[in-house]
């Protein structure tokens, strides 16, 4: 059974820094393409940053050059860097992974391109 545990969340002020984890347990990093989701207040889930087997990774034009995801597949542990964080960074965020092996990220990232979902971890910025 493949689970997803989120964790790293909090608050922050604008600029600041948080950094998530996604510790993964039946399921493998290094075989799947992983990504980080969020869902902002009133707001649709969208993709925020992906990672392939290859190491190789994709992100959303809103967190170009501030965030920046990574994995270390020994430790089966997913992350996401979040520097100079915005009000509007404020989500719930989700660690997600594919069902399909050795697959690419998608230039656009989009729900149905994953398979499993982790239960979020809340990150509020604000002042």
């Amino acid at each position: 059974q493949v689970r997803l545990v989120e964790s790293g969340g909090g608050s922050a002020l604008p600029g600041g820094s948080l950094r998530l984890s996604c510790e993964a347990s039946g399921y493998t990093y290094r075989q799947h393409r992983v990504a980080w989701f969020r869902q902002g207040p009133g707001k649709e889930r969208e993709g925020v940053a992906c990672i392939d087997i290859y190491g190789t990774a994709t992100y959303a034009d809103s967190v170009k050059g501030r965030f920046t995801i990574s994995k270390d597949n020994d430790q089966n542990t997913l992350y996401l860097q979040m520097n100079s964080l915005k009000p509007e960074d404020t989500a719930m965020y989700y660690c997600t992974g594919d069902e399909g092996w050795f697959r690419r990220c998608p230039a656009v990232l989009t729900e149905p391109d994953f398979a499993y979902w982790g239960q979020g971890t809340q990150v509020t910025v604000s002042s």
